[in-house]
């Protein structure tokens, strides 16, 4: 009776899991293993022929010019905006956590650009940051040097004014994750510090980040997946120009698998090796979490 009462329980519970297995295989492990495949081949779109190539579509990518300006824009795109976006998030989560007044409307206010459709705000940007927008304005009134094309057409600025961009929109919704873990520090522990004369400067530093370096550790992880994936600000602002100084890897990705013929393999390769690097550093930051977790216990 008992294995009846087990096996219809399997029954039922693989019965309601069914819609979504359906799914995850139909939506993202079919195309996932196609993808693979045709990372060996050179595919022909128009006559829809898939020819074994073998390593060649990666052997091609590792020797391509463009393929090393993508990962270096790539990389310094997220090594620009990580610790500035984390940096921020967190003093503003100690600042709204520390001064209470008016909170809910300051962190409604930061949190919006968080929850608002990225193809909105980077037009609102792109008005921002044109030649005759309202940042070049005010840096004619104040006397500050400016491209005259506008931020986004020229090669000097233009990926900045993306990480600019992107450190503002998504600090909100990473302070929201810093808040959340300030709630749960006892107050007893500041109440000991400040008993035992301890400055603003000693609590925050002996003890509120020692608490919050999981947290930080998780935004930090979150953070990179999310930057090593740049696009939608990419293709709607400057379309990889001027010059290639904007171009990322899902970019170039996206760029070869629907722009150019017959490219489609090579795509595949890219997102792959795309894939890999953000698998590598993920691994390596939640390595370095699990070794924290292990140190506080």
């Amino acid at each position: 009776m008992k294995q009846l009462r087990s096996y219809r329980f399997d029954f039922n519970t693989a019965l309601f899991l069914a819609p979504w297995l359906l799914t995850l295989a139909v939506f993202w492990l079919y195309p996932l293993g196609y993808a693979l495949y045709l990372s060996f081949t050179k595919y022909y779109t128009l006559r829809n022929e898939a020819v074994f190539v073998g390593l060649e579509n990666y052997a091609h990518i590792l020797s391509n010019a463009f393929f090393w300006q993508a990962l270096q824009n790539t990389a310094l795109f997220s090594l620009g905006t990580i610790p500035l976006t984390t940096a921020l998030a967190l003093v503003l989560a100690v600042v709204l956590y520390s001064v209470p007044r008016f909170g809910g409307f300051f962190r409604a206010a930061f949190f919006l650009p968080s929850v608002t459709s990225l193809i909105v705000l980077a037009l609102v940007f792109s008005t921002l940051y044109a030649s005759d927008g309202y940042l070049t304005m005010l840096c004619r009134i104040v006397g500050v040097p400016f491209p005259v094309r506008g931020w986004l057409q020229d090669q000097t600025t233009a990926l900045g004014s993306i990480m600019a961009m992107d450190i503002v929109i998504s600090s909100g919704y990473y302070m929201m994750l810093f808040l959340s873990a300030l709630q749960t520090i006892p107050r007893d522990l500041y109440e000991v510090a400040d008993l035992a004369g301890a400055s603003a400067v000693q609590r925050f530093w002996r003890i509120t980040l020692p608490i919050l370096r999981p947290t930080i550790l998780f935004v930090l992880v979150i953070n990179t997946i999310r930057s090593l994936q740049i696009f939608i600000e990419i293709y709607v602002m400057t379309h990889g120009g001027p010059l290639g100084s904007t171009t990322t890897l899902m970019y170039s990705v996206y760029i070869n698998a629907f722009e150019k013929s017959d490219m489609m393999g090579y795509a595949c390769a890219l997102a792959y090796l795309a894939f890999v690097i953000i698998l590598v550093f993920s691994l390596l930051q939640m390595w370095l979490l699990r070794v924290n977790r292990a140190v506080g216990e």
